[in-house]
């Protein structure tokens, strides 16, 4: 009832949650035929399959500057509307996509659809701010984190249904039919919001992109907060995934069934975090940076259980332990700097956020990439326990940041912060 009441008193924001949630869907779709796909051609390379990978990560990285100063000069909601668009033809294009001679398609489209999703999510963590009251900022970050599960969910599981039942394409199809329903919602979106930089009053320079910089440099609260989501993708869950999926518990054809079925684990588990995690948050600042602390430790928790998991259940129960904790970490994080950030300078902020994001999950990509290729999949549980223990870095980093911030002198409202 209270996410009902929420989105009720919201309209705007209900709009936004709706494109969201529908989007999602079809990423997922999208994910899952493009892992089978790339498995297939390649003969199951993990080198391929962590090309793939960079392909989506990447471009958001490298584009996180522009992205961010874009987000602060010009109609968000409008730029959310053209990422949708864009990646309606692009989608289109994974049709093509039929034999091994033709899977560098599949790397080249799938930079082109990350580098138009590079606005997308820190500009819609930007939006909300705008469109709720300041009183609904969490309750709004926990339900498109569960927003983010739930579609995780039913895309994995659908996805890895209708890919194996009628073919990549359909599945394809009704991932570009997504963005185009997305787009509609977020044209529906009625609420005026200013621009604080004021739109087409004065050029764009990396001098506005280093003033972010320099901005979250003087807050040592949205310093650490900043941190918290590269910490969180310390180890890449999604190449392991796809070789549990296709190598060791096969299901359905080419493990896109088992793939579908780890995929909606992690999402059960995304759904189960802040939801279970939320009835100890008093809804302050240094609440949630205590429950990040508690996500960390369930993300170590589920990398270690992966590792010696004999079946496909008790790999879907540890993956919905990593996911518990991926979500406390993302939902709190999103919150704390849309709390004391001004929204001046939300784009760039969240910008800055999913690049560190984006950055370490590149990292983790290379890395994971050149032990399965290494190694091979054989040796698929001992990297997931090397995974396991990388991860305790991160949880003990942020153990030493609390101390740090409690010796910290911090502004108390977002007028004091900017």
């Amino acid at each position: 009832m209270q996410y009902f009441r929420l989105l009720q008193r919201n309209p705007d924001y209900a709009r936004l949650w709706s494109a969201q949630i529908i989007s999602l869907i079809g990423d997922w779709f999208n994910t899952i035929v493009l892992g089978v796909l790339v498995t297939k051609y390649s003969n199951g390379s993990g080198l391929a399959i962590s090309l793939l990978l960079l392909a989506r990560f990447l471009p958001p990285l490298l584009l996180s500057p522009l992205a961010g100063v874009l987000l602060d000069h010009f109609d968000r909601r409008r730029l959310l509307i053209l990422s949708d668009v864009t990646r309606v033809f692009v989608v289109l294009g994974f049709l093509l996509v039929d034999s091994a001679d033709r899977l560098w398609l599949v790397y080249l489209l799938t930079v082109l659809q990350f580098s138009f999703s590079a606005v997308f999510e820190p500009g819609r963590s930007a939006l909300i701010p705008s469109l709720v009251r300041r009183d609904d900022l969490v309750p709004a970050n926990i339900l498109g984190s569960i927003t983010w599960s739930v579609s995780l969910a039913i895309g994995g599981a659908l996805g890895g249904l209708i890919s194996g039942a009628f073919g990549a394409s359909t599945a394809l199809i009704l991932d570009a039919a997504t963005f185009a329903i997305s787009a509609l919602l977020l044209w529906q979106i009625r609420t005026v919001i200013a621009h604080p930089q004021g739109e087409g009053k004065r050029g764009m320079s990396m001098h506005d992109y280093i003033d972010g910089l320099r901005f979250a440099r003087r807050n040592p609260g949205i310093l650490a907060a900043l941190t918290v989501k590269a910490g969180g993708s310390v180890g890449n869950i999604d190449a392991l995934m796809i070789i549990y999926a296709t190598a060791l518990f096969v299901i359905g054809q080419d493990g896109s069934l088992s793939l579908g079925i780890m995929w909606c684990a992690f999402g059960v588990g995304a759904v189960l975090g802040p939801i279970v995690i939320d009835r100890w948050s008093s809804g302050t600042v240094p609440a949630m940076r205590r429950l990040i602390l508690a996500g960390y430790a369930l993300i170590s928790a589920g990398w270690f259980v992966l590792a010696g998991a004999p079946t496909l259940a008790i790999a879907a129960l540890a993956i919905i332990i990593k996911a518990m904790g991926s979500s406390v970490y993302w939902t709190y994080s999103s919150a704390i700097l849309q709390q004391t950030v001004p929204d001046a300078y939300l784009g760039r902020i969240f910008s800055l956020d999913t690049a560190g994001f984006q950055f370490m999950s590149v990292v983790s990509i290379v890395f994971t990439g050149i032990a399965l290729e290494h190694f091979g999949a054989g040796q698929v549980r001992e990297i997931t326990a090397a995974s396991g223990l990388f991860s305790l870095l991160p949880l003990l980093s942020w153990l030493l940041v609390l101390r740090w911030l409690g010796r910290q002198r911090e502004p108390a409202t977002l007028e004091a912060a900017a």
